[in-house]
């Protein structure tokens, strides 16, 4: 395992490579509650508040989950997605900055005034932000390059009850939901993921739509594949060891595609 650290300002991100084994990479980017201390005074709120936000925010266990699969591929980010969220536009295209939630968060899940970044911070956290992007890439390419192709298992949870800043929060909320991209989403990823989590009430693209692919390769380059498994918290914090189990029978199913 490979441990990358930018600098003493930017914490660590974990990235396993198995490319040259593996067509597959497991991404847990919203698992951490990791905020480090220079970076803590930015934050507005009380720090009972904040730890609620982290409480709200974190896709609890699903690092734990992707860290329990053998065989494929894993990058997990170290740092909380209240300081950088790893997975969001760097630019406009980002729908979430109309509520204060581009890549650094302003506003937090109640659409609160959660922190003002300071410029001396905002270059360390740009390096966080363009440091894992790059990391990411580069286990793509190397998994193209080995394989031909490459599959993006993209590990998220989700609450029961939609939060205040959620842009599409009418929209059911099933015990998995499957995010997909046109180019990057092929139907027989879409219909192994159905399969191994068949005992789950599955939606597509309900609450939360997408899946996450690199910039470098986003829309362009359909041999990278993506799925987003959006996991409602209440079915992860009943059966965390039945969901690794049926990640790694869709891991072990994507080897014959």
């Amino acid at each position: 395992m490979t441990v990358i650290a930018a600098d003493s300002l930017v914490p660590t991100m974990c990235v396993e490579d198995k490319s040259q084994s593996s067509p597959i990479i497991l991404h847990a980017p919203h698992g951490s509650r990791f905020i480090p201390d220079w970076h803590r005074p930015s934050f507005v709120v009380s720090p009972a508040e904040l730890d609620r936000e982290l409480d709200r925010m974190t896709d609890a266990h699903t690092d734990d989950i992707v860290r329990s699969i053998n065989g494929p591929s894993s990058i997990i980010a170290g740092l909380s997605r209240v300081v950088v969220d790893v997975e969001r536009f760097p630019d406009e295209r980002e729908e979430m900055l109309t509520v204060g939630m581009g890549a650094f968060y302003t506003h937090g899940s109640q659409r609160q005034h959660l922190r003002t970044i300071r410029d001396e911070h905002r270059a360390a956290l740009t390096t966080y932000f363009d440091a894992y992007a790059a990391a990411f890439t580069d286990l793509v390419q190397a998994t193209l390059d080995a394989h031909g192709r490459a599959f993006i298992i993209d590990v998220h949870s989700f609450p029961v009850d939609a939060l205040p800043y959620e842009l599409h929060s009418s929209a059911r909320r099933p015990q998995l939901d499957l995010g997909t991209d046109p180019v990057h989403t092929c139907q027989a990823l879409l219909e192994g993921a159905k399969r191994a989590f068949k005992r789950l009430d599955i939606d597509l693209n309900s609450p939360f739509a997408g899946t996450y692919v690199p910039l470098r390769f986003y829309g362009t380059t359909p041999q990278v594949q993506s799925l987003m498994l959006e996991l409602r918290r209440d079915v992860v914090a009943i059966s965390r060891g039945r969901l690794v189990e049926e990640l790694d029978a869709l891991c072990s199913a994507l080897l014959s595609l």
